[in-house]
């Protein structure tokens, strides 16, 4: 029978947190509950079997594959679980055992007292398995894989057998989701104590599968302990902003929002932009663009307003005078025409999102304001920071928190686990779909976020909900089908989205 102190949580928690700030506060936090570092062991292993019978009803043989840390103790304590259900175990150990950690190798003495049989990794029968159980490297990963581990990795991925994960999956880094070498693809991967925050961003949801949590019953201990600055968002969380209206509303109480951009060949991104912000409820909308553009964004919008700028005879009075919010960088092109306009709207104090070429401007002018919403994908955060998409891409956390320290604001980091900075929290956004990846996507959201700027909302909750938003809405316009689709297929699902 499974301890009462091990509740499987497939809603999880908000909080997130790094892998040594569990590893610096889980024995202290256990002793406070009352047991021990082996006493938590003993309860990630049976939570491993209650995760692994849910998620695989029906399988008979599994095959665990430990390595030498406390990753590997959990899986010696799951073999024996499933071992005695039943089920036909065989355990392979990963390099030599005399490296184990204490607890793990107290978990290997208990299973060996079991007449548990320990194989070598030349031994494993991948083909005899229902389920691999992966209880290798767990999150202590921090550089490169070995190359007998990469071996190895390779084949449990090549099986195409359904793989459980213990903490994290071996190759993955559990503090910025990112891949050194390879990683094991899981089918469900289960979280202790506190949930990893490289489990929701980067390269996370290649690999991840289902995610599962326990807190192996020292919940309130721990969180006493360990306070975290990362913190997963969803649209139930900040949808209460979206306050219902009063019968006797008019569009004067939902603000004024100046899209600027639509240089030449691109009216469409100011267009896209510009609809997502009437989408979301802004009381009136006007793009700035060039004249030349004017029509082709007021035709298929008539609600939309219009000023066509020549610089010659353009003195600003629309961002300086109209506007309540604006939001700038749509189409801009990084030309005469959008480097004066972005000076024009440097010089506002008014809220504002920054996008697209704005942003590559901005290199040239740099600047912090408080009032600002920067929304860069990891080309643009490249190219803001100086570095390579790589090295964004390697942790996400670290670029988007040198992001806000460097431009302020807040600072929304696009991309597959979305993260979003106000300088004290970073909150993490899983939301969308790979048919996002596709031109004016970007647009759409700085539009949704102006939109709901526009409307009163503060900079952190319009960028919190534009975000989940703007990700909820592409995921339920491609319910059926990901590849092909457009930007504007989001309109639907951002109205009924904005009337929670």
């Amino acid at each position: 029978m499974l301890s009462d102190q091990i509740k499987i949580k497939c809603s999880l928690p908000h909080s997130l947190y790094r892998a040594q700030q569990i590893k610096d506060f889980e024995k202290l936090a256990a002793e406070q509950a009352g047991t021990t570092l082996y006493g938590l062991m003993k309860r990630a292993g049976e939570a491993c079997y209650q995760v692994f019978k849910s998620h695989f009803p029906d399988a008979t043989s599994v095959l665990v594959l430990t390595g030498s840390g406390n990753n590997g103790g959990d899986g010696y304590v799951f073999a024996a679980i499933a071992k005695d259900a039943g089920l036909h175990v065989q355990l392979c150990q990963m390099g030599d055992a005399s490296t184990l950690v204490a607890e793990a190798a107290e978990a290997r003495n208990a299973w060996r007292i079991e007449q548990g049989v320990i194989d070598s990794i030349e031994q494993a029968d991948f083909e005899a398995a229902d389920v691999i159980v992966d209880a290798l490297l767990g999150t202590g990963l921090l550089g490169t894989v070995r190359a007998e581990y990469q071996r190895l990795i390779h084949k449990i991925n090549q099986t195409n057998k359904p793989v459980l994960s213990v903490n994290i999956p071996s190759g993955l880094n559990a503090d910025t989701g990112a891949i050194a070498d390879v990683a094991v693809n899981a089918d469900a991967t289960i979280s202790f104590v506190g949930l990893k925050q490289g489990l929701f961003t980067g390269r996370s949801a290649e690999y991840c599968g289902k995610i599962y949590f326990s807190a192996l019953g020292i919940k309130k201990e721990f969180t006493s302990l360990c306070k975290s600055t990362v913190s997963r968002v969803t649209y139930s969380d900040v949808s209460d902003a979206l306050q219902p209206r009063t019968r006797t509303s008019h569009k004067g109480f939902f603000g004024k929002t100046l899209v600027v951009g639509g240089n030449k060949g691109m009216p469409g991104a100011a267009r896209l932009a510009s609809e997502a912000a009437l989408r979301c409820g802004s009381g009136l909308v006007k793009v700035l663009t060039l004249p030349e553009n004017l029509l082709t964004i007021l035709a298929g919008r008539p609600e939309l307003m219009g000023e066509g700028v020549e610089l010659d005879h353009f003195d600003g009075s629309a961002i300086r005078d109209w506007a309540t919010v604006l939001t700038i960088g749509p189409g801009l092109g990084l030309d005469e025409w959008a480097q004066t306009l972005l000076d024009y709207v440097l010089a506002s104090e008014l809220p504002t999102v920054i996008d697209a070429d704005a942003l590559n401007l901005l290199v040239n002018k740099p600047a912090w304001k408080e009032s600002w919403i920067l929304t860069p994908h990891p080309g643009e955060a490249a190219t803001l920071l100086g570095c390579s998409i790589s090295k964004i891409e390697q942790d996400r956390f670290s670029a988007v928190r040198n992001l806000q320290r460097s431009f302020g604001g807040i600072v929304v980091l696009k991309g597959s686990g979305t993260l979003i900075c106000d300088g004290k929290q970073v909150y993490v956004a899983n939301v969308g779909n790979p048919g996002m990846a596709s031109g004016g996507m970007g647009d759409v959201l700085s539009g949704i976020i102006a939109g709901l700027l526009a409307q009163g909302l503060d900079s952190l909750q319009a960028s919190l909900l534009g975000v989940s938003i703007h990700g909820l809405a592409a995921d339920a316009a491609a319910k059926s089908d990901e590849r092909g689709l457009l930007a504007s297929d989001l309109f639907p699902y951002i109205r009924k989205l904005v009337n929670p």
